[in-house]
């Protein structure tokens, strides 16, 4: 509860910035938020809502692939120095490259529809995941490992006593940072080859000069992302308890 007024005094100070700044600019790029909000109730079940589920959709199914696919690579070359040798130079050579620029490459290899948007967000968390699991794991005393394989402790037993604990936090803040930069490069690709997204309506507002409804896709897409970090926010404080003590 006390989460939720921080967040509605940030967004009344926020307002009110925007108030201000449309008062005193009095120009149409800069609308009053409230005639925003009132074109945001009038189109958000018929328009919005639609374009804004597609978007969801797009960032929640890359992000489910990005996470299915980096943690266990993370968790194995974090346990395994072999396997880190072996698969640490692909991913080096591979994770700064600007995953916009391969945008071109995608659409050409998977077509502009869903695919290739949904790849892109994969791309763009697969790395930072598979480099803080790896780093948590790294980070682990080997005498942590003592007891347990005294013990005759199986693999999945070290997994869910030590690597699991131990690799969480630092992979939900590799979600976390992650998920900002998706959202940028989602809203990029949804201007090609799509009639569906946020990207594509705030975009089409815009080229017709319809600057409420421009606003209001911006809008629907922060309160987006804030929804989705609210979601890891919880998710870490249920299973990473420790850290809220």
């Amino acid at each position: 509860m006390k989460r939720l007024f921080v967040y509605m005094g940030a967004a009344a100070v926020l307002f009110s910035f925007w108030w201000l700044l449309s008062f005193f600019l009095a120009l149409p790029i800069v609308p009053n938020p409230w005639h925003v909000v009132s074109c945001l109730q009038n189109i958000f079940l018929s328009s919005i809502a639609v374009h804004a589920t597609y978007s969801l959709g797009r960032i929640a199914l890359g992000l489910v692939i990005a996470v299915g696919v980096g943690y266990p690579i993370g968790i194995f070359m974090g346990y395994a120095a072999r396997v880190d040798r072996i698969l640490a130079p692909f991913v080096y050579l591979l994770y700064p490259v600007p995953k916009i620029a391969l945008l071109p490459i995608l659409m050409l290899l998977a077509g502009v529809g869903e695919m290739s948007k949904v790849l892109m967000i994969f791309l763009i968390i697969v790395f930072q995941v598979i480099i803080a699991v790896r780093d948590a794991v790294r980070s682990i005393p080997q005498e942590t490992y003592v007891p347990l394989l005294s013990l005759g402790a199986s693999v999945f037993s070290i997994f869910r006593h030590i690597l699991w604990p131990a690799s969480l936090p630092k992979f939900i803040t590799a979600v976390r940072v992650a998920m900002a930069t998706a959202f940028s490069v989602l809203f990029f690709t949804e201007t090609f080859g799509s009639q569906y997204g946020l990207g594509y309506f705030i975009m089409d507002a815009w080229l017709r000069v319809n600057y409420l409804e421009m606003y209001a896709g911006i809008v629907v897409l922060s309160i987006l992302g804030l929804l989705l970090f609210s979601i890891l926010d919880f998710i870490e404080m249920k299973v990473c308890r420790w850290q809220y003590k």
